[in-house]
């Protein structure tokens, strides 16, 4: 699979050099690129990016902001600095910061992608198995007590996912916008995946509680209540047909951004702690897997749902035609908002 490597300096004519000077080795890496720290940050969230290579003397949002937000929101990803002022102690500021290495301005682009190709080899340096079953090669990595980080990819969805171990604990997961106990239970319950291992691991914190076994037999629990609940629904199909097609209809409604907004200041005031407002359909994956739950559990349709990260900010999803994504910070009065929501 080709990665995709993400290049951040506000210097345009030096952008468009690289993106076109690098497409030489486009067989092994695609690049994205960004004039700033911020527009940086949405590439990050809607792309899934293997290695940064930033400036770091950049308008908005300078380059070792940006690098403190990458080792806080993504510890898996590597960044390389772009610098005017090579000297020992810059070196020792941006390894101390997080980065992996830097290049020093002016460079050939043939060197920089030599750094890139040299980074990238670290994310399989443990090995790469295909069609494997994440459950057990995972208890093996327990049983070991390996640090590393593990990359995984669904064969059959195409998904991403990311797993942080120290001595052989789960620390953390990701998948597309999942974070924690959440991602894990979508990652294992992927039947034949595509592993890499890097053995390294760049998150210290412990952000999953439970141990692998407890997670893993939940997300077998979870996927088998999924299936069933899909069975359900499947032989009860054509006695709700009618109302199966009413249900559809009113998920499928948008939802009008700006009434939510004006419904919060009307209800509550400005300081809510709202943060962003935004449609984001790689959470639908997740909604319908809360949905077939309810199905199962006759629980109903979901209305609502709040995930919390325990980081700087949490969300409120709000089910659609394509998810809407409420980010709030977590001193928001979310029982309100929720109700308000759900009024």
């Amino acid at each position: 699979m080709v990665k995709n490597v993400l290049v951040v300096d506000d210097d345009r004519e030096l952008l468009l050099s690289l993106s076109e000077g690098l497409e030489r080795y486009g067989e092994t890496f695609s690049v994205l690129v960004a004039g700033d720290g911020q527009v940086a940050v949405e590439k990050l969230k809607g792309n899934s990016i293997s290695l940064v290579v930033t400036d770091l003397k950049m308008p908005n949002m300078d380059g070792f902001a940006l690098l403190a937000h990458i080792i806080e929101q993504y510890p898996e990803i590597p960044v390389i600095v772009i610098t005017a002022y090579s000297t020992p102690r810059m070196e020792k500021l941006a390894r101390e910061g997080g980065a992996v290495g830097y290049i020093e301005k002016p460079f050939m682009i043939d060197s920089l992608a030599r750094k890139i190709m040299t980074t990238l080899r670290k994310e399989t340096e443990g090995g790469t198995l295909h069609g494997v079953s994440s459950g057990i090669f995972l208890q093996l990595i327990e049983m070991e007590e390996k640090t590393c980080t593990i990359r995984l990819v669904d064969k059959s969805s195409g998904k991403q996912g990311v797993l942080f171990f120290r001595n052989g604990e789960l620390l953390d997961a990701k998948c597309d916008n999942l974070q924690g106990e959440f991602a894990a239970y979508e990652i294992f319950s992927w039947d034949e995946t595509e592993i890499s291992i890097q053995n390294s691991c760049g998150l210290k914190k412990k952000k999953i509680n439970r141990d692998l076994q407890a997670i893993l037999l939940e997300a077998m629990r979870l996927k088998d209540e999924a299936a069933q609940g899909q069975e359900s629904v499947n032989e009860g199909r054509e006695e709700d047909e009618a109302e199966e097609v009413t249900e559809i209809e009113e998920l499928e409604i948008p939802v009008d951004e700006n009434a939510i907004r004006d419904k919060f200041k009307k209800e509550i005031g400005r300081n809510l702690g709202v943060e962003d407002i935004y449609e984001d359909g790689s959470w639908d994956g997740l909604i319908a897997q809360m949905s077939r739950i309810g199905t199962f559990f006759a629980a109903g349709r979901i209305k609502i749902s709040y995930i919390d990260r325990e980081e700087s900010k949490d969300f409120i999803l709000l089910p659609g035609k394509t998810t809407t994504v409420i980010s709030v910070n977590p001193r928001c009065p979310k029982d309100r908002i929720i109700q308000i929501l759900s009024g």
